[in-house]
C-alpha cells in the first residue's frame, strides 16, 4: 500500500520497543523479520481547508471539504487492489445540532454545547472483546468524575472500502461524556477529555485483549470531531452516512488524503489527527520524541495537578512523524498557549540570520530554543482548535500551500491552487504561503490575520529580551580561564595508535580535510563490508551506518542557503515545559556544535548561577579488559548522575587521559550510555553533554554521536 522502502537499522529486532516507534500491533502492519523492520516504511499527501470567514455555520462546508478532498486523490495513494488508500479525514466543529438529533434517537441526553465531549472511537470487530473494551472507556469515564452519557453505533457503508482496508477495517462507534461537577469551565472540561484519552490509551497498551489493536480514540474533545479511515478520497462520503446529512454543519473544515511517508498505511494513522494534518515530512521525529520523553520528569502543573503522570507518554508510542507532532502540540495547547503560540515553539521560521526581522520576535524565538528544538522537516501544517484555522510552512518552504478569499466570505486552503472551483468574479485575493510563514483565520473576530500581526502578539506577552540579557550566556563572550589538559601521550604516533587511526584515515580522510577543507567524496559503489559482516575490527560508529532518513526535499546547501540554516544549539539545565520564567534561558550559547580546544577551556572555566561544568573521564584500565569496560562504564554513569544532584549541569566526558595503562572508551558507547541512564533516572534535562575525544574523524562519526 503506497511505497515501501525498507531499511536495516542496527539490527534491532522486533523485541526491542525501547525508542517507542514502533506498533507490532497494529492491524495492517506487517511482522518484523529477517532485515525487514515495519520501523522503515518510507513513501507526499494532500491537504486542504475551507472555512467561513464569520464563522457561519452550514453543511456547504462539509460538502467542499469533501470536494477538496476528492480533488486532492492525486496526492495519496492506494494500495494493490485500487480500492484501498492510505487513508482520509475530515476534522470540523462539534455538530452539535447533528448529534443532538442522533442521541434523542438513541435517549441520550446531551447537555448544551461545550458541557459534553464526543468523539470517534475504533473498537475491536469481535463483540466480547468491544464490550470489554467499552466498559473499560466507561470506567475511566467515572473514575475521572465525569459523567458517562452513551455509545452510539457510526452507519458505515464498508462494500465501498478495498479488500485490504476491510479486512483490518474496526467496528466504529461514537462515544458521548457529560461534564461532571467540580469543573468550572469548558476549558478545563476539555483538559479533563485528554486525561481521559490518555489514560484509555494507556490501560489499552497494558491490556490483555488480544484485539486491542483495533481500539483507537480519533477525538474526544468538546470543541472539534474527526471521521476518518484507511480509505481513498472519494470513500469517506459513501462510507460513512453521516457526512451527507444536511444537519451535519460546520463553519470551518479541515481535510487530508494520506500517502504514508514515515509509517506502513493503518486506520489509526489516517488524519487529520486532533489538531492538525501534515503534507511532508519531520525528518527529526527519532529525537523530537526522545526529548519529550526525557522532559516529562521535569512537568509541574497547577492546571492538570495530580493528573500530570496520566497523560505520559507525551508522544504516542508506534505513532508516524505527524501523529507525533500532533500529540505535542496538544500538550502545548493544554499548558494554555494559544495554538498559534503553540506553532511557533514547534516550528520556528528562520530567525538567527534574518536582518529584518523585529528584535521582539527574535527574543521570541531565542528564549523559545531554550525549552524546545525544532521539529524540522518539509512541511505545509493546516490546523485548527475549532475557533482558529491556519497553516504553517516550514522554514526553507520546501512544501506548497495556496489560498484563496473570495467575495462571499469563504477563505479555501490547499496543497495547490484550484482544489475547489471558484467563479473568478467572486475572488476577492490570492496568495500562497511562504517559508516560516503563518497563515490564521479567527472565526470570532471574523478576518485574517497577517503573519506579522499573530507573531508581534505572541512575541510581546513577556519580555523575552530582558530574560535572555540576563540569563543566556553566550561561548564565545567568556573568557579563557583555564590552561588545556594535556594527556599523558603526548606523542601523535601514540596517540593515534591508541585511538585506532590506519594508514586509511590519514590518506583519504584525514589528509584532504585539512589541506583542503573540505569533506572528502567517495564513490556512490561504496563496496566496504557492513561492520557487522565484517573480520576485522571495527569502530562502533561503523555499526550505525546503514540508518537513514528519506526524504523528498532537495539537498541544503548551507552557504547559499544561510538564511534558513544554523548550527547555534543551547545546553544546560532546562526547565517545566508548563511554565515560562526568566530561568528558562539560564543556558549556554553555542554558536555552533564542535568546540575548539580554546573553546572548551572557557566552558570548563564557567563559573556562574545555574552553569557549573564538570570533567568526568571516560576511561577504563587496559588490565581488566572487557569487564573492566564494563565497569567503567556503570562508574562513569554513576558518576554523572551524582554531578547532577551535587548541582553540575554541564558534563564534560573526555578521554584525553588516555594513556597505555588507561584505554578511552569509545566515546559513542560512552555518549549513548549516560545519555540514556540519565533518561531512565529522569536526569536528562537537568544537564548538557559535552565530548572531548580524540577518536571522532569522519563525518560519520560526528553525526553519530551528535545523534
Amino acid at each position: 500500500m503506497g511505497k515501501a522502502v525498507c531499511g536495516m537499522d542496527d539490527m534491532r529486532n522486533k523485541r526491542d520497543m525501547s525508542n517507542g516507534h514502533t506498533n507490532w500491533t497494529t492491524p495492517g502492519y506487517p511482522e518484523a523479520q529477517g532485515l525487514y523492520d515495519p520501523r522503515f516504511e518510507h513513501d507526499a499527501c494532500g491537504v486542504g481547508c475551507v472555512v467561513n470567514l464569520k464563522g457561519e455555520k452550514s453543511h456547504d462546508i462539509i460538502h467542499k471539504a469533501l470536494e477538496i478532498l476528492v480533488n486532492l486523490s492525486h496526492r495519496g495513494a492506494c494500495g494493490c487492489d485500487e480500492k484501498t488508500g492510505d487513508g482520509a479525514g475530515i476534522l470540523m466543529q462539534m455538530p452539535h445540532k447533528f448529534l443532538k438529533k442522533k442521541c434523542d434517537e438513541l435517549s441520550i441526553n446531551l447537555p448544551e454545547e461545550r458541557d459534553y465531549g464526543a468523539g470517534i472511537v475504533f473498537l475491536p470487530r469481535d463483540p466480547v472483546q468491544r464490550r470489554e473494551c467499552m466498559e473499560l472507556v466507561e470506567s475511566v469515564v467515572k473514575a475521572e468524575g465525569q459523567v458517562f452519557l452513551g455509545w452510539r453505533e457510526l452507519p458505515v457503508n464498508n462494500a465501498v472500502l478495498g479488500d485490504i482496508a476491510r479486512q483490518v477495517e474496526p467496528f466504529i462507534a461514537q462515544v458521548f461524556v457529560g461534564r461532571g461537577p467540580g469543573i468550572k469551565d469548558a476549558l478545563s472540561f476539555d483538559r479533563k477529555l485528554f486525561v481521559i484519552r490518555k489514560v484509555l490509551e494507556k490501560a489499552i497498551r497494558e491490556s490483555r485483549i488480544p484485539e486491542k489493536k483495533y481500539f483507537y480514540i480519533c477525538s474526544l474533545t468538546n470543541r472539534t470531531i474527526v471521521y476518518k479511515g484507511l480509505m481513498l478520497a472519494d470513500q469517506i462520503e459513501p462510507f460513512m452516512s453521516d457526512l451527507v446529512d444536511p444537519d451535519l454543519v460546520s463553519g470551518l473544515a479541515l481535510v487530508h488524503q494520506r500517502y504514508s511517508t514515515n509509517t506502513f498505511p493503518t486506520w489509526d494513522l489516517a488524519q487529520p489527527f486532533r489538531f492538525l494534518c501534515h503534507n511532508g515530512e519531520i525528518n527529526t521525529v527519532r529525537g523530537n520524541t526522545n526529548w519529550m520523553n526525557a522532559r516529562e520528569a521535569l512537568f509541574r502543573s497547577d492546571l492538570f495537578g495530580d493528573d500530570m503522570h496520566k497523560i505520559f507518554p507525551i508522544a504516542t508510542p508506534g505513532a508516524s512523524d505527524s501523529a507525533v507532532l500532533d500529540n505535542a502540540v496538544e500538550l502545548l495547547y493544554h499548558t494554555g498557549r494559544p495554538l498559534p503560540h503553540s506553532i511557533m515553539m514547534l516550528i520556528p521560521e528562520a530567525w538567527q540570520n534574518h536582518e529584518t526581522m523585529s528584535d521582539a520576535k527574535k527574543a521570541f524565538y531565542e528564549y523559545h530554543s531554550c525549552m524546545m528544538e525544532p521539529w524540522d522537516g518539509p512541511a505545509s501544517i493546516p490546523f485548527t482548535d475549532g475557533q482558529c484555522i491556519g497553516a504553517v510552512l516550514d522554514r526553507n518552504g520546501l512544501r506548497p500551500s495556496r489560498y484563496t478569499v473570495t467575495k462571499d466570505g469563504f477563505v479555501i486552503m490547499g496543497s495547490e491552487t484550484g482544489v475547489l472551483e471558484v467563479d473568478p468574479a467572486n475572488v476577492e485575493s490570492k496568495g500562497r504561503l511562504e517559508p516560516g510563514r503563518m497563515f490564521l483565520v479567527d472565526t470570532e473576530q471574523g478576518r485574517i490575520i497577517s503573519d506579522e500581526e499573530i507573531k508581534e502578539e505572541v512575541s510581546g506577552k513577556h519580555p523575552y529580551r530582558t530574560w535572555l540579557d540576563m540569563n543566556l550566556v553566550s561561548l564565545d563572550g567568556l573568557d579563557k580561564k583555564a590552561e588545556t589538559r594535556e594527556s599523558a601521550e603526548p606523542d601523535r604516533l601514540k596517540r593515534q595508535q591508541l585511538f585506532g587511526y590506519t594508514l586509511e584515515d590519514l590518506r583519504i580522510i584525514i589528509g584532504p580535510m585539512a589541506n583542503k577543507g573540505i569533506e572528502p567524496t567517495g564513490s556512490m559503489g561504496v563496496d566496504t563490508p557492513l561492520a557487522v559482516l565484517s573480520d576485522r575490527s571495527q569502530l562502533l560508529y561503523n555499526y550505525f551506518k546503514q540508518l537513514f532518513a528519506q526524504v523528498t526535499n532537495p539537498p541544503l546547501d548551507a552557504i547559499r542557503e544561510e538564511l534558513v540554516t544554523s548550527l547555534l544549539t543551547n545546553i544546560g539545565s532546562e526547565q517545566d515545559l508548563f511554565q515560562a520564567t526568566p530561568e528558562h534561558c539560564r543556558m549556554l550559547k553555542v554558536e555552533q556544535p564542535i568546540l575548539t580546544n580554546e573553546a572548551l577551556d572557557k566552558l570548563r572555566g564557567l563559573d556562574q548561577e545555574g552553569l557549573k561544568p564538570i570533567t568526568l573521564d571516560m576511561l577504563y584500565e587496559v588490565r581488566d579488559g572487557g569487564e573492566g569496560l564494563e565497569k567503567a562504564m556503570v562508574n562513569l554513569c554513576k558518576q554523572a548522575s551524582d554531578a547532577i544532584d551535587e548541582g553540575y549541569t554541564l558534563i564534560i566526558l573526555s578521554d584525553r587521559g588516555a594513556n597505555r595503562e588507561w584505554a578511552p572508551i569509545p566515546a559513542l558507547l560512552a555518549t549513548a550510555g549516560v545519555h540514556h541512564h540519565l533518561i531512565r533516572n529522569q536526569h536528562r534535562t537537568r544537564c548538557g553533554l559535552v565530548i572531548e575525544s580524540g577518536e571522532a574523524r569522519e563525518i560519520q562519526h560526528f553525526c553519530t554521536l551528535f545523534g
